[in-house]
């Protein structure tokens, strides 16, 4: 078999005597056929050795270490069983995240429950559930939370997620550490200090820690050092005024992956040296001694795991203009393109070896023009029928789909050893309809 870049593609990609693509031992080709297109699929593989990566890299410098896998990436009964027999925990935003997680009999003292808003309803949930660790995101949170625990009998653990003010320089959608955010509170105006005070005089809450979360994909190390220094130096204050002590501590995730061949990420080794430097410079008993650190990976966990697969239909070309190739999928599966500008490499999966290519633009079926996947990628003559592969897909874009234009969401398979396993059936009109009343 041939070769692939599989800084982009999962590991176990390749291309068969056929000329197709092959990911974890399947014809992908075969697998457009098996199971309909649009059709995500994730290599178990892929994703094993990214988890047994991020523990690796981090366990080795920094022993006191836990793996949390953001769940807004995608997450569903299957991949939670995975991620457990991997040894993480999981980041959920959302009480329909955390019942994917108890549906899964996830350890619930693994779990932190982060989100902005989470309103009485979810909190109660997390506290009946006995989630390990609720977020507080905000100083309302504080009154509410001690509220639910108060009324449950239950002391629960918290961090506190705070805002250190730094840019990580990435796409104005997905910036959260800086100060004009919804997410965090504030260390520079003195919020996040009242929000301490706050939390320790509450009856009912155990502050364990501080949290912050400065964007994604982060593509440079000096964010994460600056705000590991904001974040220690005002954990030190806090101590000394008012008996603070930092257990645990987590920078939060944004870990980028590899979406096009010009722009590779840092390595996963890379993020470590840096934070466990940063925390080691900034955390030295008897001021302040080492916490525990928390990682919250999600994107670079999924993201190069899974590759979605379309079929060609019509085909439009505006002489000296633009060619457009159209797929049967589009923003409904994944709207990334379309509200951060993701760039994607596509390829014509059942014609890997063709050498003639050409300029075109993927677009998608649904009604609008900003339903473009890729633009001006250069793939082999494709016409109807043909299938064509988009790798790094395994991040955002099935848990940011949509019924648009009353379009179902596509099947998920699970790869592995030549073997295909459907972890999400493709959804049906009657699905579309089933909470409509007439």
């Amino acid at each position: 078999m041939l070769g692939i870049d599989t800084n982009i593609f999962p590991h176990t990609a390749e291309v068969n005597e056929a000329n197709h693509l092959v990911i974890g031992g399947c014809d992908a080709v075969e697998l457009a056929q098996r199971f309909g297109t649009p059709l995500y699929v994730f290599d178990e593989i892929t994703l094993r050795r990214k988890c047994r990566e991020f523990v690796q890299e981090f366990v080795q410098r920094y022993p006191d270490s836990q793996v949390v896998y953001a769940c807004k990436a995608y997450i569903n009964p299957a991949l939670a069983r995975l991620f457990n027999q991997e040894g993480l925990g999981l980041d959920v935003v959302s009480g329909g995240e955390l019942a994917t997680a108890q549906k899964a009999t996830f350890p619930m003292d693994k779990i932190y429950f982060h989100g902005n808003n989470k309103g009485r309803d979810e909190l109660e949930m997390a506290v009946r559930l006995g989630v390990g660790r609720v977020v507080i995101d905000n100083l309302d949170e504080i009154e509410l939370l001690n509220d639910v625990a108060k009324a449950s009998g239950k002391a629960q653990a918290v961090l506190l997620r705070v805002s250190p003010g730094v840019d990580p320089h990435t796409h104005g959608h997905t910036t959260t550490g800086i100060l004009d955010s919804k997410f965090g509170i504030p260390i520079q105006t003195g919020q996040a200090e009242e929000a301490v005070i706050q939390v320790m005089h509450a009856s009912h809450l155990d502050p364990v820690g501080l949290h912050f979360h400065l964007g994604s994909p982060i593509f440079q190390m000096e964010p994460y050092q600056e705000a590991i220094e904001v974040t220690m130096a005002f954990a030190a204050a806090m101590r000394e005024r008012h008996g603070l002590e930092i257990r645990e501590f987590s920078p939060g995730g944004g870990f980028a992956i590899q979406y096009t061949e010009d722009k590779p990420p840092p390595r996963v080794a890379q993020y470590a040296d840096t934070i466990v430097s940063a925390l080691h410079e900034n955390c030295k008993a008897p001021t302040l001694p080492p916490p525990k650190l928390i990682l919250e990976p999600g994107r670079a966990i999924v993201g190069q795991a899974g590759v979605a697969l379309y079929t060609v239909g019509a085909i439009k070309e505006i002489p000296g203009v633009r060619k457009y190739v159209s797929v049967d999928g589009g923003m409904g599966d994944n709207i990334r393109p379309a509200i951060y500008g993701a760039k994607y490499e596509a390829i014509l999966a059942n014609r890997m070896g063709d050498k003639n290519r050409e300029r075109v633009t993927i677009a998608g079926k649904f009604c609008e023009s900003g339903d473009i996947l890729v633009e001006d990628v250069e793939i082999p003559h494709a016409g109807p029928g043909d299938t064509i592969a988009i790798p790094a897909s395994g991040a955002d874009c099935l848990s940011l789909a949509s019924n648009y234009n009353a379009a179902p969401k596509p099947p998920i398979v699970l790869i592995k050893d030549g073997g295909a396993q459907l972890i999400r059936r493709r959804e049906t009109f009657e699905d579309l309809m089933r909470c409509d009343l007439i």
